[in-house]
């Protein structure tokens, strides 16, 4: 008998654009969530080895006193630096990605059908090579960077330096199977995550009955 193994959505998209609410409303409509930042925080933990080498590549400075990781001073490092972005990447995804196929197969086992990877960098970390669908989220750079300024409590030249570093609405269109646009209310955005979410469930499950 065939193992059976969830299907697998991947939400992704650019940085202030709304994805936490669009992953609210999939956990809503029966999604069960993995969340990638959850898990960064969770490899990234005092005593776990990812810390050890990133205090390795980055300097002891990223440490705080309690010997946890200042996730402020380090995006102050990488995000003015791609070569230190690609250099953090090299070392914490491999980490993330073995977490969350664990998850994967231990949310399958439990007998869940439908996950939603919530991942901000899917495509940066290839966990897209983990997904039967994509959605990416996406609003006006002016309108993100309000968001991002306000949520994150930095200046807008920090959230500037933070957009430059990922990809491009284009890329996103480009490489998604759904695209929500978010330039209006959070009402709205409510509205379109569950139009997505239930054409996605009618898609799958129309694939598991054809």
């Amino acid at each position: 008998m065939k193992e059976h193994r969830a299907r697998v959505t991947g939400l992704t998209g650019q940085s202030g654009a709304g994805k936490t609410t669009v992953s609210r409303v999939f956990a809503q409509n029966g999604f069960a969530v993995i969340d990638a930042d959850l898990i960064s925080r969770e490899v990234t933990q005092k005593g776990q080895p990812c810390l050890d080498e990133l205090a390795e590549a980055f300097g002891r400075d990223i440490i705080t006193s309690e010997g946890t990781l200042d996730r402020r001073k380090l995006g102050g490092i990488v995000f003015s630096d791609k070569e230190k972005l690609r250099q953090l990447n090299g070392i914490i995804y491999p980490y993330i990605i073995y977490r969350i196929i664990t998850r994967i197969d231990e949310l399958s086992r439990a007998g869940e059908n439908h996950i939603l990877l919530d991942a901000p960098t899917l495509f940066e970390a290839n966990a897209d090579d983990l997904c039967d669908l994509i959605i990416s989220v996406t609003a006006d750079e002016n309108i993100r960077l309000r968001r991002i300024v306000s949520r994150d409590d930095i200046s807008p030249e920090a959230a500037k330096k933070r957009f430059e570093s990922q990809y491009s609405e284009h890329f996103f269109i480009s490489h998604s199977d759904f695209v929500i646009k978010n330039n209006k209310t959070p009402d709205i955005l409510t509205a379109k995550a569950e139009e997505v979410a239930g054409r996605i469930k009618e898609y799958y499950n129309a694939k598991a009955n054809g």
